[in-house]
């Protein structure tokens, strides 16, 4: 997908990584809309992305989460991709994790990323791309993060049912598994504390990692 010009919706861009690559879509020439929960977070980047369109959701409310995209296409007279990167982390022994919080959990890594693109499906064109932020603990789930993981890899089945779904609408289905982020994502966990954790990447090398994703040829 060529970014110069692309209409892109970018919920979770209060985040540190939604907001890096919204800010750097913006430099290569895309048109952004930005979405996230937290209202000043949410105004610094739309100003850094050149004021631009701006609305507040939460990701606990998956009608919020799904009236995002027509708020964007109503915005940018259109849209060529959706990039979620919403998400929130949670550490413990499954014993220990209880129903509310594993309900959580599911919640925001899963369902909400899902009500987005859902949404999406019919808003997005040909050569365009329907892109979600996984991680590696689909491929290798640590002991300790049993309900985080479990969401995660529910996003990823899910992107990768849809990918086969799509193939033919010619609408790329991306699921983004980044390794772990020196972000700060995990101190901000809703329960639990991060177990020991190797170096992390950069944001800005994950935000590298989410444009190849997204520019890459397609077959």
């Amino acid at each position: 997908m060529e970014l110069t010009g692309a209409r892109v919706l970018v919920p979770g861009a209060t985040g540190a990584i939604g907001g890096a690559l919204a800010e750097r879509l913006h430099h290569e020439g895309a048109r952004v809309a930005v979405a996230g929960r937290d209202p000043a977070r949410l105004a610094r980047v739309s100003a850094a992305c050149g004021d631009a369109p701006a609305r507040r959701f939460d990701a606990y409310d998956l009608d919020g989460c799904a009236r995002a995209v027509p708020w964007a296409v109503a915005e940018l007279g259109g849209l060529d991709a959706v990039t979620v990167c919403v998400g929130v982390a949670g550490f413990g022994p499954a014993e220990k994790v209880g129903d509310v919080v594993a309900e959580h959990l599911l919640t925001v890594n899963a369902l909400a990323p899902m009500a987005v693109l859902r949404a999406a499906l019919s808003e997005v064109p040909p050569g365009g791309a329907l892109a979600a932020v996984t991680g590696a603990v689909v491929d290798a789930a640590p002991a300790g993060m049993a309900d985080y993981a479990a969401a995660k890899a529910a996003l990823a089945a899910w992107l990768a049912s849809l990918r086969r779904e799509r193939r033919r609408a010619g609408v790329a289905v991306l699921d983004v598994r980044l390794p772990h982020v020196a972000s700060g994502f995990a101190e901000r966990a809703v329960c639990g504390a991060p177990p020991a954790l190797p170096p992390g990447r950069t944001v800005d090398e994950a935000v590298d990692v989410i444009l190849d994703a997204l520019t890459a040829p397609r077959d």
